[in-house]
């Protein structure tokens, strides 16, 4: 206990991601993790600030919410940091009009969006509307732009549901990138600015905050990328030897 104490030593914040940290999604909304939602509760109990950072991109901030609060969650919809509404800051900030190939149950966050004559494409986890036909349009809506914009709502490659794992948005980033030979800008973990603004948010500073989540790379590998401290759970994705493999991989990237 003395360790973690030293280890755990002057953090005033925690970040915790939500998909396979609070619960796994499914059939009839998922289900919550094994004594997360007493986690949260002593968590919240405590004299330590608690932001809930997601990278969920198929469900609005306020189905999210209302879903976690009836599975036991104590959990408000200011607490949570997002990408689609991160993303619609930047479209209203650069003029950027965009093309959605996002899931139907995300497309409200982008209500106030001037999508009309696209001048770049966002993309999300779709889900089943990754179709061929649905990729072809944001393929061909990019390469008829002067300046190709791409912004990808996070870059996982997968997810943990209660029925398996699924495949995430970032594999279908990398299909486009790598048709029209361009680099997404991403929205989302393992993003910095996405750290900094769950960090402003909180009122912390990056070596007061600790980060907990599942991805060891979205999450843990993000998080000390911006001087955070970072655990990882158990639960959701993790993989032991997915784990090693993609870290050898994250930081060889980061390094060059």
């Amino acid at each position: 206990m003395a360790a973690w104490g030293e280890r755990l030593a002057g953090v005033r914040g925690v970040l915790l991601d939500i998909s396979g940290v609070l619960y796994d999604s499914g059939e009839g909304g998922g289900v919550p993790i094994a004594g997360s939602v007493e986690a949260v509760a002593r968590l919240k109990r405590s004299r330590l600030k608690v932001r809930f950072c997601t990278n969920e991109s198929q469900k609005s901030r306020g189905h999210l919410v209302g879903l976690l609060r009836h599975l036991g969650y104590d959990i408000s919809e200011g607490e949570v940091t997002a990408p689609a509404p991160a993303a619609c800051l930047i479209l209203r900030e650069r003029g950027l009009r965009p093309h959605l190939l996002v899931h139907d149950g995300v497309r409200s966050e982008f209500a106030q969006v001037d999508t009309s004559n696209p001048n770049c494409v966002v993309i999300a986890d779709a889900g089943e509307s990754f179709s061929y036909q649905n990729m072809n349009k944001a393929f061909q809506v990019l390469m008829e732009l002067e300046n190709p914009v791409l912004i990808s709502l996070g870059r996982g490659r997968y997810y943990k549901e209660t029925s398996g794992l699924m495949l995430d948005v970032g594999a279908y980033t990398k299909a486009l990138e790598y048709a029209c030979g361009i680099k997404a800008e991403v929205v989302g973990k393992p993003s910095p600015e996405f750290f900094k603004s769950a960090l402003q948010q909180m009122g912390v500073e990056a070596h007061q905050a600790v980060m907990i989540g599942d991805d060891i790379v979205g999450d843990v590998g993000g998080a000390q990328r911006c001087g955070m401290r970072a655990l990882q759970v158990r639960t959701g994705k993790f993989r032991i030897v997915a784990n090693l493999i993609e870290m050898r991989s994250y930081w060889s990237r980061v390094s060059l």
